[in-house]
């Protein structure tokens, strides 16, 4: 199998508001201002079309000396910090593996298309703004990373404001005018004026540790019949016929990775519990669909084999950012024996006889109206 990356798609295919499910009203109105909302931890804007989540005046007076104080935090969230040849977040240092250079950023770009490719190109799959007498008036896109997400929502759905929120200003400037970028901290107290149609929350894996808690602030801050959508792959690797042995270097590094991810407080196995904690949190209709990422093109059923190669170059992009920070921070090895081993469980990402996948949980859920 030669590494070369899919061409960007023939599959998934361009999308039109038909092809993903006419998430937009009929008739779209001018373009959507995004969601008001409200921070009392940070009220600078940075460049970049990325805001620090900012203040209401309308609410909160700014004190005495905020501008130098606003100044400093936004250039603190530029000062990231490099270990091991890559970049990772300044802002909420630590709280998040995976690094946030251009390398990375390439990657979740590919990872998008492999969910839109994953969910027969829709953005989303719940009823949100599917019904013409409920449209989609404001969204949240919690931990939007590039926030290719949210500027495609933002482009089919002229009329629906769209607030992306990740700990790094990676998106970039030119967006369309009813999208809007903050740094902030999910798991930090949201303080949203307007509340949400939709809250769509997309590999949060290693980033979120009360998971209980951030189900239950999106529905606090959801309208009512609003829905909550969250999509996260689960870990470790399975191969129902046995392909995968225990002692084969992919088997090894994803049981490392999971017991890793575990030991940071950060479980990647998070989503087995979603549909739970969902209706422990109120929602209603709660939904849960299962899809899988073949680990490489081995399925004999196209689509499944597409996603095979898809999810194969997303996972060579992304077993050495994962690897290097959990397994030199948390395991205690060294970078030269973290590469050394991801030299074997390279090769048996390629060897198709392996029949591994990761299962990927889409679990949904409406606040009652």
């Amino acid at each position: 199998m030669a590494d070369t990356p899919p061409k960007s798609p023939a599959s998934p295919a361009p999308r039109t508001p038909s092809s993903a499910g006419s998430h937009a009203a009929a008739a779209p109105a001018a373009p959507a201002t995004p969601a008001q909302a409200t921070s009392p931890r940070a009220l600078a804007a940075v460049p970049a079309s990325v805001g620090v989540l900012e203040a209401d005046a309308s609410v909160h007076q700014l004190p005495t000396g905020a501008i130098s104080d606003t100044a400093s935090l936004t250039s603190s969230i530029f000062r990231y910090r490099v270990e091991n040849g890559r970049r990772y977040h300044a802002y909420k240092e630590g709280s998040y593996y995976m690094p946030n250079d251009d390398r990375e950023s390439e990657r979740l770009d590919l990872q998008h298309n492999l969910n839109l490719l994953m969910q027969d190109n829709q953005l989303y799959i719940c009823p949100a703004g599917k019904d013409p007498d409920k449209p989609l008036r404001r969204v949240l896109d919690g931990g939007c990373g590039t926030g290719i997400w949210s500027i495609e929502l933002a482009d089919e759905c002229p009329e629906t404001a769209v607030v992306g929120v990740d700990l790094s200003p990676i998106q970039p400037g030119f967006v369309p005018p009813n999208v809007e970028f903050f740094v902030d901290d999910l798991e930090a107290e949201w303080t949203y004026v307007s509340r949400f149609d939709l809250v769509y929350l997309r590999h949060l894996n290693g980033s979120i540790r009360d998971w209980d808690r951030l189900v239950g602030q999106a529905y606090q801050h959801l309208a009512p019949g609003g829905y909550l959508e969250m999509c996260e792959t689960v870990s470790p690797l399975r191969a129902d016929d046995g392909s995968l042995p225990a002692d084969s270097a992919l088997g090894r590094w994803s049981r490392l990775i999971h017991d890793a991810a575990a030991a940071f407080s950060s479980p990647i196995d998070a989503a087995l519990r979603h549909r739970q904690r969902m209706a422990d949190a109120g929602f209603r209709n709660v939904t849960q669909v299962e899809y899988r990422w073949p680990t490489n093109p081995w399925p004999r059923d196209a689509k499944y084999k597409d996603v095979g190669s898809w999810c194969y170059f997303n996972l060579l992009d992304s077993l050495q950012a994962a690897s290097l920070f959990l397994f030199t921070n948390v395991l205690g090895w060294s970078p030269d024996a973290v590469e050394v081993f991801l030299v074997d469980v390279r090769k048996d990402l390629k060897n198709r006889n392996i029949h591994a996948y990761f299962p990927v949980l889409v679990v949904y859920g409406q606040k009652p109206e």
